[in-house]
């Protein structure tokens, strides 16, 4: 398969859900204006952050990876799983590619990243995180970066998710965000890079100053995804799930997916993306994430993650 892009970015904000919508964001709206974009991404069932960075970074749903925060907390992610990361996938193909994880949330590079691929890595908070990635960009021009900015999750929990403090926290990252793309730009690669933000879920407002996720309620399932590049379309995405990511990554870089199976790797290529014949026909899968119907208002939370 022709390789589309030589460069993939990935910016995951945790727990942004589709709150970006409503906080004020110039540069992510700058950024894809001409993008295709969508707020109503499916997370993976339960809204949990291992369940749902490991769902995008695997190809498959929890029910299979099986990954949780407290495993991916203390384990490395086994080498020889039937179901390898994106980076793995990337080095079997691409043996020189540059691959890059930097993530303020560490278990996600330390769990569910195999530890015999060779990528370039860093943790920090978000803010001091930002400029090491840009100097990364900069120095190394990726083929596949992973980015995870934690600090909205942290204040979805702190104040509740969709509050002024939330929202205002998202504008904070949202400058960052346009510090990474800017980073692109300044080392000349933003031309034949595939940009992507993404959510891994959002979370609930019940009130009384604090907020939690893990339920499938509209707050917590629905997340953002936004994608530009030379051959991303502009408009609306259709039906899409967040482990989709590791079908869209993969297509950029000229890599065949694996075959669909219920019981296996169920990413793929949403609709409304890229005008490509080629690209097959978009399942539904609400059978396999509960999410039957799409839209829930019975409230569901779970503890604190």
């Amino acid at each position: 398969m022709e390789r589309k892009y030589s460069h993939v970015i990935v910016v995951g904000v945790d727990g942004a859900g589709a709150f970006i919508k409503d906080a004020k964001t110039p540069c992510f709206d700058s950024i894809f204006a001409n993008g295709a974009v969508t707020y109503g991404a499916l997370a993976s069932n339960p809204t949990i952050s291992a369940e749902c960075w490991g769902s995008m970074l695997l190809g498959v749903g929890p029910d299979v990876h099986k990954l949780t925060n407290g495993i991916v907390s203390s384990e490395a992610y086994p080498s020889d799983s039937p179901f390898p990361s994106l980076f793995k996938r990337i080095a079997a193909v691409f043996p020189d590619a540059e691959l890059g994880s930097y993530c303020d949330w560490n278990p996600i590079t330390a769990g569910i990243i195999e530890r015999d691929v060779k990528i370039s890595t860093a943790t920090d908070r978000d803010t001091q995180l930002t400029p090491v990635i840009c100097d990364y960009i900069i120095d190394k021009k990726p083929d596949f970066l992973f980015i995870q900015f934690d600090s909205v999750d942290g204040a979805g929990h702190r104040n509740g998710y969709g509050t002024k403090a939330h929202l205002d926290r998202i504008t904070e990252v949202d400058k960052l965000i346009d510090d990474v793309y800017n980073a692109t730009k300044k080392t000349e690669i933003i031309d034949d890079t595939l940009f992507i933000v993404i959510a891994d879920h959002g979370g609930t407002n019940p009130g009384d100053g604090t907020g939690s996720h893990g339920g499938w309620t509209d707050g917590e399932k629905y997340v953002t995804l936004a994608l530009c590049g030379k051959t991303v379309k502009h408009g609306e995405i259709g039906m899409a799930n967040v482990r989709d990511l590791a079908a869209i990554v993969l297509y950029a870089l000229g890599i065949v997916s694996p075959e669909f199976d219920e019981s296996g790797w169920t990413s793929q290529v949403p609709e409304g993306i890229f005008d490509d014949p080629t690209v097959p026909l978009y399942k539904d899968i609400s059978h396999l994430t509960g999410a039957e119907p799409r839209i829930s208002k019975i409230p569901h939370t779970s503890e604190l993650v």
